[in-house]
């Protein structure tokens, strides 16, 4: 059966933090470039969806006629008075 000991103890502790930093400094060295990449990307999808919407929008335009529209005609106006 092994005993704990205080050494072991602190070189458990010394080699977390040795372990905490490194991971650290590799997060400071990578994590803006992985942002970069992620914004990038984001946006080459938002100019692709942009792209497909107007490409619709285009397709779908109807050629305008020279004809106005006719406008409804509802009739006469009446104006009522309120009796007491």
């Amino acid at each position: 059966m092994q005993e704990a000991s205080f050494q072991g103890l602190i070189e458990d502790i010394f080699i977390f933090f040795i372990i905490y930093y490194v991971i650290k400094f590799l997060m400071r060295l990578f994590l803006p470039v992985l942002a970069k990449k992620v914004v990038q990307k984001a946006s080459e999808q938002f100019q692709q969806q942009q792209n497909q919407y107007q490409n619709n929008a285009q397709q779908t335009q109807t050629p305008k006629t020279d004809k106005p529209h006719e406008t409804k005609k509802v009739g006469d106006y009446i104006d009522y008075e309120e009796i007491e």
